[in-house]
């Protein structure tokens, strides 16, 4: 009855594909702002832009990841709840 989910795991080939896209759009974005024909308090605005723009995406991705790791815990307690209190009961037990 007790129904356990799988635990998704990311492959070596995922996670590297991950890192070398990321590193490739820093990196690709990097020479596009110092390669620009701007003044360097317009590139370096844009560098600090790209700079809080990577650090937010990667704090909605934590608190994503955070609630729905919340949201397990309480359903695997929910279910254990569920589970002892069936266990305990006995249908046949007069009232």
């Amino acid at each position: 009855m007790s129904d356990t989910p799988v635990r998704q795991q990311n492959t070596a080939a995922f996670y590297g594909q991950a890192v070398a896209s990321f590193g490739i759009a820093m990196t690709a974005t990097t020479i596009g702002i110092f390669r620009l024909h701007a003044d360097a308090w317009v590139r370096a605005f844009l560098g600090i832009a790209v700079l809080y723009l990577v650090t937010s995406a990667f704090t909605l991705a934590k608190v994503i990841r955070d609630r729905q790791e919340a949201g397990q815990i309480v359903s695997r307690v929910d279910q254990a709840r569920l589970e002892k209190l069936l266990a305990e009961h006995d249908p046949f037990e007069k009232l």
